[in-house]
């Protein structure tokens, strides 16, 4: 058995690396700088949204939308709208919003950003060329790191169009120093190897191999580009290159053990078996779900029976055939269990509805011998965005349920609203009875007439108050009794004189305060116009709404009573839904782990043909299964 025939596997599915890439929509770029709300209903909106509740958050700005509500942040509102329909995966509604969004009449930084979701969506669906025009609309730059993003996805068009020339020229104008770049020259390396174009593809993974790593998710990419060019190097029969390249991969990373795996063959390749199985035994200690690990229960024994070994090689190929069974049997309960139906809801028992969309990850699995293999089923994307798909749905169906149970409060809402409005009338019937707007109307007029004519006539007196007013009669009252008095009397002279100075006194104070007095009484009246009409309009509104309210009410109960059927309808059509995804998912797994029952089986055929050879082998070789293991 060679080598070669052992590790085909596993190159073949290394070199078949699905180009990776940040496909997600990351809603808070519609957003790169705080915003200033203008909009009450907005502000609620953004309040969900930036605490991740994006289902609320949708929730409440359609039902602005509707009510018309948002009149000063129309444009931006429809942005997030589909920007949140994008994130949880509605590609279609969120290309028509848009869509929408691309005339004269919205500002070019809403315009920009909608090209740039609109290709996300056109790329997502696989039409290159559709993706490829929205981006060239993109007029000047996108604001802040949407400007990487928009980068790779140009990179990721060009390279699905395997246009690598053009790709690598958008590369090396690229002046990014974000993580997308880094991302965009990983895809492209793995294109060019799956091309056979190893030259171009190594300075590429090589570069970013030996890049410096500032967080944990670019030092997993640095060791999945070494992995990548390291397996790339030995399939090109390049060994020595690829141990450099391998061993700069994290002995506890994510890609150790397909590295480690690497390592063993490069040696190998060179003859050097005793260096080889030193990375393939620590390979056994690991979990045997790894198909790196699986190679190495038979990695080993090969680098025995080179070393002449054969009791230890014998040995092992043994040990491996028994590990290859029980599991086995693991993978047949498994996929029994999946078929019975329950995995999915075991998975999310414990997993509190929240975050929707892209956004959401598994915090924890159950203990349960069907979710054994389920980390390595969420490596895979279809299986991935498939469980968030079912998520979304069973988070759809909880808050159809919540509303199915806030019904009968509606009803109680209804009941009240129709008793107040009962009670309230004899109280309103008083309370309109009470005043009589006509009656007051008439008296203004009367009131306007009389000063009217006190302007027209200089009536000084007709604007002294009460006390003024009294005086101005006492005098007037003395003046009448004076008048019949003996005119040669001269006591009677001086009493008039006194009379008619002191009528002069208060006709000169009112006199002198006319002015003011007339243009406070005018103000009043201007005051009084205003009252009335208030009076008018609410005496016109509170008769309106006492037949509106009724009418509001029962239309308020007739929608609140069509709501029942249409939830039935819509959790009926859910469940459907969830059905055929559990369904879907269920079938997913099944499949990997057929996968993985066929990759065992070959596994267990290539052991148990390397032990007959080696026990045929010591059948007729005497003395030949006594080899000691180095």
């Amino acid at each position: 058995m060679s080598k070669s025939t052992l590790s085909a596997g596993i190159l073949s599915a290394l070199l078949s690396l699905q180009v990776y890439a940040k496909d997600e929509v990351v809603p808070q770029g519609v957003f790169t700088a705080p915003q200033i709300v203008r909009d009450l209903y907005y502000g609620d909106v953004l309040f969900h949204f930036y605490q991740d509740d994006y289902f609320g958050s949708l929730t409440r700005l359609g039902a602005s939308q509707v009510l018309g509500r948002l009149t000063q942040q129309r444009d931006e509102a429809e942005l997030l709208q589909g920007a949140l329909y994008l994130s949880l995966g509605q590609h279609v509604e969120a290309g028509r919003i848009f869509r929408s969004l691309l005339n004269d009449n919205v500002a070019d930084g809403v315009r920009n950003r909608a090209w740039f979701y609109l290709a996300k969506v056109w790329y997502q669906r696989s039409y290159l060329a559709e993706a490829e025009q929205a981006l060239a609309s993109i007029k000047g730059k996108l604001p802040g790191p949407m400007e990487g993003e928009r980068q790779l996805l140009a990179t990721q068009v060009l390279l699905y169009q395997e246009r690598y020339g053009e790709a690598i020229h958008l590369l090396e104008a690229w002046q990014s120093t974000d993580d997308s770049a880094s991302y965009a020259r990983f895809n492209l390396g793995v294109a060019l190897i799956r091309q056979d174009r190893l030259d171009a593809a190594a300075p590429l993974l090589d570069g970013l191999g030996m890049s410096s790593a500032a967080s944990q998710e670019m030092a997993a990419l640095r060791d999945k580009a070494n992995v990548a060019l390291g397996f790339a190097l030995l399939k090109a029969n390049r060994p020595a290159e690829a141990r450099v390249i391998l061993e700069r991969v994290r002995l506890r990373g994510p890609q150790s053990s397909k590295a480690l795996l690497g390592l063993g063959w490069a040696a190998s390749s060179e003859n050097h078996f005793r260096e080889a199985l030193a990375p393939w035994l620590e390979l056994q200690n690991r979990d045997l779900l790894d198909a790196a690990v699986q190679e190495s229960y038979l990695a080993v024994p090969f680098a025995y029976a080179k070393l002449s070994a054969n009791r230890q090689a014998a040995d092992t190929y043994v040990h491996a055939l028994g590990l290859f069974r029980e599991e086995g049997m693991r993978l047949d309960q498994s996929i029994a269990a999946i078929r019975a139906g329950g995995m999915l809801d075991a998975i999310l028992q414990n997993d509190a509805v929240g975050a929707q969309g892209w956004y959401w990850q598994l915090a924890e699995l159950p203990d349960a011998p069907e979710t054994r293999y389920l980390y390595h089923l969420l490596a895979s994307n279809e299986f991935q965005e498939g469980l968030k798909n079912y998520r979304d749905l069973k988070a759809m169906q909880h808050n159809l349920g919540a509303w199915n149970q806030s019904l009968a409060a509606f009803d109680d809402m209804i009941e009240t609203r129709r008793r107040s409005h009962v009670e309230r009338q004899p109280k309103l019937r008083e309370a309109l009875g009470g005043v009589d707007v006509d009656k007051l109307e008439s008296g203004r007029n009367d009131f306007e007439s009389r000063l009217s004519l006190i302007e027209r006539d200089h009536d000084v007196v007709g604007l002294a108050n009460a006390a003024e007013h009294q005086q101005w009669m006492k005098i007037e009252r003395i003046e009448a009794a004076l008048a019949d008095s003996d005119p040669a009397d001269r006591a009677f002279q001086e009493m008039r004189e006194k009379a008619r100075m002191l009528r002069g006194v208060v006709y000169w104070d009112l006199s002198a305060s006319y002015k003011a007095r007339l243009w406070r009484e005018k103000k009043q009246l201007r005051e009084l116009d205003v009252a009335l009409k208030d009076a008018r309009k609410l005496q016109i509104l509170v008769g309106r709404a006492q037949v509106d309210a009724p009418q509001r009410t029962e239309e308020l109960a007739a929608r609140v009573g069509r709501l029942a059927p249409n939830l039935e309808s819509l959790s009926a059509r859910l469940g459907a839904a969830a059905d055929a995804q559990r369904r879907y998912l269920a079938s997913v797994a099944v499949a990997e782990l057929e996968a993985q029952k066929d990759r065992l089986a070959s596994y267990t055929m290539q052991a148990q043909f390397a032990l007959a050879s080696i026990y045929d082998q010591a059948a007729t070789t005497p003395g030949l299964a006594q080899g000691a293991a180095p």
